[in-house]
């Protein structure tokens, strides 16, 4: 699953490895992002407008639901494109979730302890995302996620789903709805490239927020 990740690159960086115009702008580096709470995102407010990258709330509920609705932080690869509560998001609000890596918990002696996974070269993570307006009126999104793979098995039995670079235009595409054509034009990042290594407990605590977070131990 993904519960709980980091986004510390830069804005420029970021822009750069998409490879699209996007205007320039601040992030501030966040070391632990939780649940329910508002993220970075970049996608297509709508099928003709341009590319950009705001916040949504990390918490899907379609608009056509109610308060009392599941607020899922992820959805599974499995069943996004033909479950009812995520279809329609699938075909036409995908998004892409910039990352630097992502925590997961190993159970070890009767106690979880926490890994960070990323790349080995560091780079930006991007994750794919759906989302949808909220019955509030603001966006809200669900990372997918997918069977484990590599050394990512090793912690958990789920992983984020990571795109690789030549993935990342199509997937945002809002004009590419097929179920079956998206499956064969977008692709995960090589397993191979993803390390981890076990971190600090303090990431536990999600109001801990700091680079130390990271950090082996």
């Amino acid at each position: 699953m993904c519960g709980r990740f980091a986004l510390y690159s830069p804005y420029p960086k970021l822009s750069q490895a998409l490879r699209l115009p996007l205007e320039p702008g601040e992030l501030r580096p966040r070391y632990n992002v939780a649940p329910g709470t508002w993220i970075t995102a970049v996608g297509h407010p709508s099928d003709d407008a341009p590319l950009v990258m705001g916040e949504v709330w990390w918490g899907y509920r379609p608009h056509w639901t109610n308060d009392k609705a599941p607020e899922p932080i992820n959805a599974t690869v499995e069943k996004v494109a033909t479950s009812n509560y995520f279809r329609g998001a699938f075909a036409h609000h995908r998004c892409l979730v910039p990352a630097d890596g992502w925590y997961e918990w190993l159970p070890v002696d009767g106690k979880k302890q926490p890994h960070f996974l990323c790349r080995e070269d560091r780079e930006p993570i991007w994750l794919a995302g759906i989302w949808s307006e909220r019955p509030d009126g603001k966006p809200g999104c669900a990372i997918l996620t997918e069977p484990a793979r590599g050394v990512a098995a090793e912690i958990h039995s789920r992983m984020p789903l990571a795109l690789d670079d030549e993935s990342l235009e199509p997937w945002l595409d809002p004009h590419l709805t097929d179920r079956e054509t998206i499956r064969q034009v977008v692709h995960h990042l090589p397993a191979e490239l993803i390390i981890h290594w076990p971190v600090s407990t303090r990431v536990n605590r999600s109001a801990n927020d700091d680079a130390s977070l990271i950090q082996f131990c």
